[in-house]
């Protein structure tokens, strides 16, 4: 389907948001920046999605053609306040989900669109509740699932999704990393 006369241009290794841009019906090209992604210690936790995203996006603007939109994002997971990055290790791993268990937190995904001529940034906030995990839900899933390259240690797509989330507020794609509805109605509007 055609939604926009640009070029989508898609500013994202992710497996997933590949997978969920292919599912909204729309074409597009994947460019990526191998810059390190960092952002100043003084922001706000909740403005850290939205900072990285516009970073990303600047890192691939000297590429953009005028009839191309570029897409970046940001997903991050915020639990008591404090930031949720993908684990470095098992033990990460372990005490994040830890941390997660039978409470509600929340993942915020910032998106920039950016052309030659605008920029567009926006964010989406869903609240996650988990049920109570035990040692050895939490070993399994790390064990068979691998959630290193995963905010908050875990995608709502896999194994915990299906046995640990009692409830969502937002939106479930948005959890998976790319906010699609909301994603598809601002490129229209770009």
């Amino acid at each position: 389907m055609k939604i926009t006369n640009y070029n989508i241009i898609l500013g994202s290794n992710s497996p997933r948001r590949r997978e969920i841009l292919s599912q909204m019906g729309i074409d597009f090209e994947v460019r990526v920046s191998d810059k390190e992604e960092l952002y100043p210690e003084n922001l706000k936790k909740e403005e850290v999605s939205e900072f990285l995203a516009i970073q990303k996006a600047n890192n691939l603007r000297n590429e953009l053609q005028e009839d191309e939109l570029l897409i970046t994002s940001d997903t991050i997971v915020l639990n008591d306040g404090e930031i949720l990055n993908k684990p470095k290790n098992e033990k990460e791993a372990k005490e994040m989900l830890q941390s997660l268990s039978g409470k509600t937190h929340q993942v915020i995904t910032s998106v920039c669109l950016f052309s030659t001529e605008k920029i567009k940034v926006f964010s989406e906030r869903t609240n996650v509740t988990f049920y109570e995990l035990s040692e050895e839900m939490i070993n399994f899933y790390i064990q068979n699932y691998n959630p290193f390259d995963k905010a908050g240690s875990y995608g709502i797509q896999e194994w915990i999704g299906y046995i640990a989330v009692e409830k969502i507020e937002g939106s479930y794609n948005n959890v998976v990393g790319f906010p699609s509805s909301r994603i598809f109605n601002e490129i229209r509007n770009f």
